[in-house]
């Protein structure tokens, strides 16, 4: 939810491109769970990217931030089995996007 970052230019998209839900920390949560459905059911979405980023404030370090991309990854992957799910990172300071596996 960070105002820093454009999602869809950080990751070469156009509007219309993607579905972008924003939370803090990248969390998996109900709501999160909910709007994936909606764009699956609807649209036939099959592939989600769980981003994060360095300097997130909420986290006490950009590793930390890391993880919590990688749990939220597991737990969408859990959620959703059906649905491919990859991990990044995208650095604030560079402008640039990095897996996480």
């Amino acid at each position: 939810m960070d105002a820093r970052i454009d999602p869809l230019r950080g990751l070469g998209l156009a509007i219309g491109d993607a579905h972008v839900i924003r939370n803090a920390g990248a969390l998996i949560t109900d709501d999160v769970l909910r709007s994936i459905d909606v764009s699956r059911s609807r649209m036939r979405t099959d592939r989600a990217l769980v981003v994060g980023h360095t300097d997130c404030a909420g986290f006490d370090s950009d590793e930390l931030a890391e993880e919590g991309v990688r749990t939220s990854m597991r737990a969408l992957k859990a959620a959703v089995p059906e649905l491919r799910v990859d991990g990044a990172m995208y650095d604030v300071r560079a402008g640039m996007v990095r897996p996480v596996a």
